[in-house]
């Protein structure tokens, strides 16, 4: 099992997703003689999983039904161990598109965190390209190599433990692009300049804060970075859902028509009949935005190295 190469059947030592449902899911390292508690019962490694196709339907002990899918990057960016706070699909998809991440691109990141980016440009760039991540906390970092190497993708990323602000990334003058997502992150674009490639290349810096914004684009343009734009990406859900409106009473079409000599109450012409509507509802879909949505997450500041 990979998060960037495929198979159908499940294996011992691979991490599956346990699907109950679109707001309830979970990670699971799948064992021989292993067991996983749920709702609706136990799930038993070694005779409900190992060997069944991923996508399948297993049936618990309660008689319950839960899907086991195969992980990808943005199932395990919903589902992965909270170490940091994490950048979530919106902001990914912004970046790895800004950043003109392809198969064999070579990025630097920090700091690496839970690793929901990390994963996410992985999968982008591979299978010939290379992802330097740094992360400043020992165990941070020797947990995000743990989990790199259980899913089979160490081969495309190397891990360093230090500090990016004073130590930068450990490499000169071969990386694509580089994404910065620390505290200070004015403090390491020089680093970031030195790590991106001669003829040019992408920066990204992710903050909060819009003083932490002014302060970077001042050190990049100091750097002589160019096009140094600033994004916010806000993400507005939509639920799809029956609504029941009343049919409206239009009245009679000639309710005051008695200049013209018409018997309003002579059934049998057919104008008499025109206004009279029995009142009822009538049900369509309609989307309806939800009353809470995910406000502001951070600013994304993007520029490119001058080739001058």
């Amino acid at each position: 099992m990979s998060f960037v190469e495929y198979r159908d059947t499940i294996k011992d030592g691979d991490t599956a997703i346990v699907f109950l449902g679109h707001e309830s899911m979970f990670p699971v390292k799948v064992q021989h003689g292993g067991k996983t508690q749920t709702k609706y019962g136990v799930i038993r490694h070694s005779t409900d999983l190992i060997g069944k196709r991923y996508g399948s339907k297993v049936t618990c002990s309660k008689g319950g039904w839960v899907f086991i899918l195969h992980p990808t990057p943005e199932l395990w960016t919903m589902n992965l161990p909270h170490r940091t706070q994490i950048l979530y699909s919106t902001d990914i998809s912004l970046i790895t598109m800004m950043l003109e991440l392809k198969p064999g691109s070579i990025v630097c990141e920090s700091g690496t965190g839970s690793g929901s980016l990390s994963h996410a440009i992985i999968r982008t760039v591979a299978p010939t390209g290379h992802l330097y991540t740094v992360e400043f906390h020992q165990q941070r970092a020797e947990k995000a190599e743990e989990e790199f190497q259980e899913h089979k993708v160490e081969h495309l990323v190397t891990v360093k433990n230090q500090d990016v602000c004073k130590n930068g990334f450990g490499v000169s003058n071969v990386a694509d692009a580089v994404f910065l997502d620390i505290p200070s992150p004015w403090e390491a674009i020089g680093h970031a300049k030195s790590a991106l490639k001669i003829e040019g290349g992408r920066i990204c810096s992710f903050s909060p804060c819009i003083e932490q914004v002014q302060r970077t684009c001042l050190a990049m343009e100091e750097h002589g970075f160019t096009e140094i734009n600033t994004l916010e990406s806000l993400l507005r859900v939509y639920n799809v859902r029956t609504v029941s409106l009343q049919i409206p009473d239009l009245g009679k079409a000639a309710e005051d028509n008695s200049g013209t000599g018409f018997d309003s109450s002579n059934q049998s012409n057919p104008e008499s009949l025109y206004g009279i509507l029995q009142q009822g509802t009538a049900q369509f879909k309609s989307g309806v935005p939800l009353k809470e949505m995910v406000g502001h997450t951070g600013y994304l500041t993007f520029a490119t190295k001058s080739l001058f």
